[in-house]
């Protein structure tokens, strides 16, 4: 089972200062940070913003030929979480043919949003990065009471934390 999700903002790790694309599902009770690289989340960034440029950017060019093609995202799909990495799946229509494509989250969750497509996260990944211990590897750098601030932050963010989306 999958529960629907939407991009809620983008956001900095204080303590690795690496770009963190947060998801929420839609009543706002589930929400899931994904770290990702700059590039990527210059990329969602730019789809937030509706910023346009010039020439198109990669996932720009891959929505113009999926176009062109007349191919259309079904949907994007978190579907598992190892070793502390996350993977997706990018669900595309052709003619009478459904196609599963390996992605990264980050890319497929670009791509979903300048296609406007549905963007979900198989139910055991929200399981699995809850068991995270994401307080004791930010405790290993000696802090415990910062590491549950941390996480409390990280649970209770609201749109009004991102302002823009600008990394």
């Amino acid at each position: 089972m999958a529960i629907e999700m939407r991009v809620f903002g983008l956001t900095m790790d204080p303590f690795t200062n690496a770009p963190i694309v947060i998801l929420k599902d839609l009543d706002e009770k589930h929400a899931l940070p994904i770290w990702i690289g700059v590039l990527e989340a210059s990329a969602i960034a730019a789809e937030l913003e509706k910023l346009q440029f010039p020439r198109p950017m990669t996932h720009d060019l891959m929505k113009n030929i999926l176009k062109e093609i007349n191919a259309t995202v079904r949907k994007v799909e978190v579907v598992d979480l190892k070793d502390n990495v996350y993977y997706a799946h990018i669900h595309l229509s052709l003619g009478d043919r459904d196609y599963v494509i390996d992605a990264r989250p980050s890319d497929a969750i670009a791509l979903a949003l300048r296609t406007n497509s549905s963007i979900y996260v198989a139910e055991h990944v929200l399981e699995k990065s809850r068991k995270i211990d994401l307080k004791k590897k930010i405790s290993q750098k000696g802090d415990r009471e910062e590491a549950d601030k941390w996480t409390e932050f990280l649970e209770n963010l609201s749109p009004e934390d991102f302002g823009k989306y600008k990394m």
